[in-house]
């Protein structure tokens, strides 16, 4: 192989995939579309909620991958994981379809799947913690774009409806709302990601610092991990705990809790 052919490989692997394109343009056109008050803004809000949700997923194991590359494993390119196709990772069931129905039946950020990254390619643990983190990093980064605007109430449109909160006085458009529901979304991801339990990316973060034998021991728990954690969501003293945390989070972004809540009711448009 040539070496311009080599270097138009690698350009391939790099291309943003029109999949992804396509999720921005949902995104981006149904944000607009609630801001103006355009259309149904129940169905604005799902659509909105939705692609904003799988965009974030994209960038999650993006990051995963990307780190991987600086940090040694160069077979993240060729394996389409740089192109932001989230038909190109690992298990599309566990990255994308299962997030969304979480979201649907709970609302609540599912982590999503993986990439497989040839971890014996890098060297250094600090670079594996570095690897694990930066996908939880990239939600909490979504978070805080889509709280600011909202806490700081750059986005009300004052010539579209409000809906007015009896029980908190708040008044808030449906894209106010929708933004606030997708940030409770990627907080949660973020924080479930964060624990440190086999399976997540915080035990990932924790991991290349314990001991062999260690390791060993935790390895047979690891595919039930996740499993584990969302079965205690389900109990309402830990699902109240946890999501307490995500409010007192929301908070500091001036952005309360009944913005989540009529997002959801909205993105419920099935309900409606």
């Amino acid at each position: 192989m040539t070496f311009a052919a080599t270097q138009r490989s690698r350009s391939d692997d790099r291309r943003i995939s029109p999949v992804f394109w396509v999720l921005l343009a949902i995104l981006g056109t149904s944000g607009w579309a609630v801001y103006a008050g355009y259309g149904n803004a129940s169905f604005g809000v799902f659509l909105f909620v939705v692609a904003g949700w799988m965009v974030s997923l994209c960038l999650h194991e993006y990051a995963h991958a990307r780190t991987a590359l600086h940090g040694g494993d160069i077979s993240v390119g060729a394996k389409g994981y740089l192109t932001l196709n989230p038909l190109k990772y690992a298990n599309v069931l566990l990255s994308f379809v299962l997030p969304i129905v979480f979201v649907i039946l709970g609302g609540i950020g599912l982590p999503g799947g993986s990439v497989w990254i040839e971890r014996h390619r890098i060297q250094g643990r600090l670079k594996h913690s570095l690897i694990s983190a930066a996908g939880p990093l990239v939600n909490l980064v979504c978070a805080a774009v889509l709280l600011i605007p909202v806490g700081a109430g750059w986005l009300h449109n004052s010539d579209v409806p409000s809906y007015h909160l009896a029980f908190s006085g708040d008044q808030m458009t449906a894209l106010e709302a929708g933004m606030g529901f997708l940030g409770l979304l990627q907080l949660s991801a973020a924080l479930l990601n964060l624990l440190p339990v086999p399976g997540l990316d915080g035990y990932g973060i924790i991991e290349p610092w314990l001991s062999y034998n260690a390791r060993r021991a935790v390895e047979p728990f690891a595919p039930y991990g996740m499993l584990a954690v969302f079965a205690l969501l389900w109990q309402p003293q830990v699902n109240s705990f946890f999501f307490g945390i995500i409010y007192d989070v929301m908070d500091l972004f001036g952005v309360n809790s009944t913005y989540a809540a009529l997002g959801r009711a909205l993105f419920s448009f099935w309900k409606n």
